[in-house]
């Protein structure tokens, strides 16, 4: 078997682990549930899960995986393996790389979880077509990773990509933790949906499961009583497509690419893509010239290869 890596995906509710091959075929996986946490108890969970997994699942085949990928939520120091913060309320550097290359005696490289994906397009997917390219992943959150010239934005302080945090001009009174309000994460991701359900639940009939239930409004649910004609499903998604819509035409506008790359288990709703698509104009999309698309990478596990594709790049 030619090299393999040992990946870790972690992010907005789960842990994955799973070993990649050099060509990003995921050999095995494994799922553990991560929870809210600080940045400390996040690596003592990742030192559990990855002992737990070694020993259940151990290696694809005969030889260990030549090093360790990780992509993580937050703000990354790529270059230095440095893990700054997972929001602003939970900021604690810690050299992460280092500590997961001394307890497994592997090399190990970091990225954030939507760079990460980022590179898995770049090795294995549209990057392949395209050296200018959006991919934007509308998940538990919503970021984007951008590929200018064939080089991932990266900023001055590792912070390029969040664009969850933009405004689309919707007055629903959500306040999100960066200060401002109705940012397109509370309307259009997993926590935006389930925001706007229990804002708007008393202004909309609806038979959404919403008001005594603890756990987060299920899309797939939203959109299967958006098509019984719902009023409160309608609504919120009406509401997010559309400002999914503007934020696609925004960054286009921005960057300039020939290819925007759709990914995340959200958007990658065949109900919820075809009707986004429907919203894009012509005029603010013609240099977009292969056009807008779901990624052909497994939502479920672009965050693994992903992972696999940083240690690969390194």
């Amino acid at each position: 078997m030619n090299n393999s890596y040992l990946s870790l995906d972690w992010g907005g509710t789960k842990l994955l682990i799973g070993e990649v091959s050099e060509e990003g075929k995921i050999l095995q996986s494994k799922r553990y549930e991560t929870g809210y946490v600080n940045q400390t108890e996040a690596v003592d969970v990742l030192f559990q899960s990855l002992d737990n997994y070694i020993q259940t699942a151990g290696w694809a085949g005969p030889k260990s995986p030549t090093a360790i990928g990780v992509g993580i939520i937050g703000r990354i120091d790529n270059k230095n393996g440095t893990w700054f913060q997972i929001d602003a309320n939970r900021t604690e550097p810690i050299p992460l790389a280092e500590k997961v290359s001394k307890r497994y005696h592997l090399p190990c490289f970091i990225d954030n979880d939507v760079k990460s994906a980022t590179r898995a397009e770049m090795l294995f997917g549209e990057g392949k077509n395209s050296k200018d390219f959006i991919y934007l992943n509308v998940g538990t959150g919503i970021a984007a990773g951008f590929v200018v010239e064939g080089k991932l934005i990266r900023g001055s302080h590792f912070n390029a990509g969040e664009v969850g945090h933009t405004l689309v001009g919707f007055g629903v009174g959500a306040k999100c933790i960066c200060g401002r309000q109705d940012c397109v994460e509370l309307l259009a991701s997993g926590i935006g949906f389930d925001t706007c359900a229990r804002i708007l639940k008393q202004k909309y009939p609806t038979k959404l499961d919403i008001y005594d239930s603890p756990h987060r409004v299920d899309v797939r649910e939203i959109v299967k009583l958006y098509q019984e004609n719902d009023e409160l499903c309608m609504h919120i998604l009406d509401n997010a497509i559309e400002a999914l819509s503007s934020l696609i035409m925004n960054l286009v506008r921005v960057t300039d690419p020939d290819t925007v790359v759709l990914g995340g288990g959200v958007v990658s709703n065949p109900f919820i893509f075809d009707r986004l698509k429907q919203k894009l104009i012509n005029h603010t999309m013609r240099f977009v010239t292969n056009g807008v698309m779901l990624s052909r990478l497994n939502p479920d596990f672009i965050g693994l290869i992903g992972a696999a594709a940083v240690a690969i790049n390194k």
